[in-house]
């Protein structure tokens, strides 16, 4: 059942929801526009089509505490030291980064189940946003996601003057339930705004120039052929390293585990990790691969290749093309699809 709310009051509908869980939604802090908490006062970007980081954070964080141990004398106390978990929204989310939860669920809530991740997935709520005017670095319609009706929780719609909302699933039911009073029942003209509005969505999706990507090729029958690709030097060249396309990716899961002397004990506490890092599973003889091409071929073969061997043909990429805009050599999963396809791609 869609539902509808004027714009001019979207900021009553954000304290109804932030009366009784913690808010996040697009915010712009100096320039910069990621999810942050809502506040009164917060210079909140819905307009923003992607923030810098994805929504992944709220579900696997960049940092988390894990446990903490004091000894005295021959003494050892382990004490937990779990984030608290309590429910929160996550609000504006796009399709791209929508799905890449579906990726990251596959691999944390698969045996034996993350038990940190899987808290946080029960005690969240997405509310999607479904998209306008897709920009020319997208292309999540190449892996099948819609980005003018996606999933999530419930999925919003900004056309003119108005919000739309869709429940999908009882936890956006749910939401919508509290905040019930602030909306309006949809009209017969409200749903041919709609179409119109997902009809041209999908039309500009339909003329992006990253649209035509083709994977068929890869495939794990490919395997030892992509592996073995001579291209693999030629495109990692450029590559410095700098692990910025793991960070801003939606989908990449990897983590390193440290233990950090507080003077008061131990504190263990786990970090996003990449595999274009030199020391990335650095072991007693050393890293298992030695060279940045061999470090750069694990990223795009893990997305393209391993993920979906294990995983029912799902890429680990969602489109959203964070990668495409912020690689400062311009190399990303699109020029390697290209290439490894067979498209003759400049680098």
């Amino acid at each position: 059942m869609m539902l509808k709310l004027s714009k001019d009051k979207i900021g009553e509908l954000f304290q109804k929801i932030a009366s009784d869980r913690t808010l996040y939604l697009p915010v712009d802090n100096n320039g910069q526009v990621n999810f942050g908490r809502w506040t009164p006062d917060a210079a909140v970007r819905l307009d923003q089509l992607k923030t810098v980081k994805s929504s992944k954070d709220f579900f696997f964080p960049q940092t988390e505490n894990i446990v903490a141990f004091k000894r005295q004398g021959k003494d050892i106390s382990i004490i937990e030291k779990r984030d608290a978990n309590e429910p929160f929204v996550v609000f504006g989310v796009r399709g791209c980064d929508v799905r890449s939860l579906d990726i990251l669920d596959r691999v944390f809530l698969c045996d034996p189940v993350d038990s940190f991740y899987k808290a946080r997935r029960e005690n969240g709520t997405i509310v999607s946003f479904a998209c306008s005017e897709p920009e020319e670095n997208c292309f999540c319609g190449v892996f099948g996601i819609d980005a003018a009706d996606p999933l999530g929780d419930a999925t919003i719609r900004v056309i003119g003057g108005d919000l739309y909302w869709d429940a999908k699933t009882d936890k956006g039911r749910a939401l919508e339930e509290s905040a019930g009073a602030l909306f309006t029942q949809a009209t017969a003209l409200d749903s041919d705004a709609i179409k119109e509005h997902d009809e041209r969505s999908r039309e500009i999706s339909g003329r992006l120039p990253l649209k035509d990507l083709d994977l068929d090729s890869f495939e794990e029958s490919a395997l030892l052929e992509k592996f073995n690709s001579p291209l693999w030097k030629e495109l990692s060249q450029a590559c410095v390293g700098c692990g910025t396309c793991t960070y801003v990716c939606p989908t990449c899961q990897c983590y390193d585990i440290q233990d950090f002397d507080t003077g008061h004990g131990i504190q263990r506490f786990r970090c996003w990790d990449s595999c274009m890092y030199s020391d990335f599973t650095l072991m007693a003889h050393g890293n298992n691969r030695k060279s940045q091409v061999e470090r750069f071929r694990q990223r795009f073969m893990h997305k393209l290749i391993y993920y979906p061997a294990n995983n029912d043909g799902i890429f680990s990429c969602v489109g959203c093309g964070r990668c495409v805009a912020k690689c400062p050599i311009s190399m990303n999963i699109a020029k390697v699809i290209r290439a490894l396809g067979g498209v003759s791609v400049s680098v």
